[in-house]
């Protein structure tokens, strides 16, 4: 058996789009290509964003396309007792913030790659009472040099490029940077492939991973499709859901945007057979940044 285990992680706020598809079809037959293990895992913690039935309807979008994955389904929402223990064990590195963002922008006088850096406010001088408490965690000096299977060499100095950055919110969820490194340690995953709009999350999550004394993993992070009016295709830019019905087109599509170049032949052909040439025929070092 492989020891490689990738896994596809979408959030339930919404049906799956093409932009989805892409990052799914990449991360399985990469998974599938080297003999491992494909898992799927919800990530519904943030409940008020959350649409009602939406990781039934991904489950049975994915079932209708022809994936079948390996395992349980994980539903982050169930597993927020161990995210209450890492970050328990991060005690060391972690503070209370009541800045709210405003506050955070008013007061910063840097800017990062995703936003303002945050500027120390609650580490360095008593912080609100009564106000809704986060958590954040000192970022240091830890500079991030990493190799991504498709974006290559990537370098990243944490608290110049994001700042401390925050682990459980104000509104008592835990963040998505803690929930991800967690889950991946506790399903053994070893490989990441997903869109390359999470390539900067990247070195927060090895750096959690650090701390935390968890296995590295590897990364491949997969172009972003975009709409015609050049934004991410999204649900927050109205992406169309693919549907089932179109299941044989979409996967070639998705394959085509992968630079896989499907032939013609399979263009009548049955779903299984589009898998079987698409794993068969894998190639990730086609992807081009």
């Amino acid at each position: 058996m492989s020891s490689y285990v990738g896994r596809f992680a979408p959030s339930p706020t919404g049906p799956l789009h093409f932009g989805s598809l892409v990052a799914a079809v990449a991360s399985y037959c990469d998974a599938r290509a080297n003999q491992g293990q494909w898992l799927v895992r919800i990530e519904d913690l943030d409940k008020p964003r959350e649409v009602k039935g939406a990781a039934q309807d991904i489950l049975h979008c994915l079932e209708a396309y022809g994936f079948s994955w390996d395992g349980e389904v994980i539903y982050q929402s169930k597993q927020t007792a161990h995210y209450a223990i890492a970050l328990q064990q991060l005690q060391a590195w972690v503070y209370p913030c009541t800045c709210t963002r405003k506050e955070i922008a008013d007061s910063s006088t840097r800017q990062g790659i995703e936003g303002f850096i945050y500027a120390g406010t609650c580490l360095h001088h008593p912080i609100k009472p009564q106000a809704p408490v986060a958590w954040r965690v000192k970022t240091q000096d830890f500079v991030d040099d990493f190799h991504d299977n498709i974006q290559g060499a990537l370098h990243q100095q944490l608290a110049t490029d994001i700042g401390d950055f925050v682990l459980k919110r104000a509104d008592g969820l835990f963040a998505y940077q803690l929930a991800v490194v967690v889950d991946d340690a506790m399903q053994g995953v070893t490989h990441v492939v997903r869109g390359a709009d999470l390539l900067y999350s990247t070195s927060r999550q090895r750096y959690l991973q650090q701390l935390l004394q968890l296995p590295t993993l590897n990364y491949a992070h997969i172009p972003i499709v975009m709409n015609a009016d050049g934004e991410k295709l999204s649900k927050q830019t109205l992406a169309p859901a693919i549907l089932a019905n179109d299941a044989s087109t979409q996967l070639l599509n998705a394959l085509a945007f992968l630079k896989q170049t499907p032939p013609a032949s399979l263009h009548n052909a049955t779903l299984a057979t589009i898998w079987a040439w698409a794993i068969a025929h894998w190639d990730i070092h086609k992807i081009t940044a």
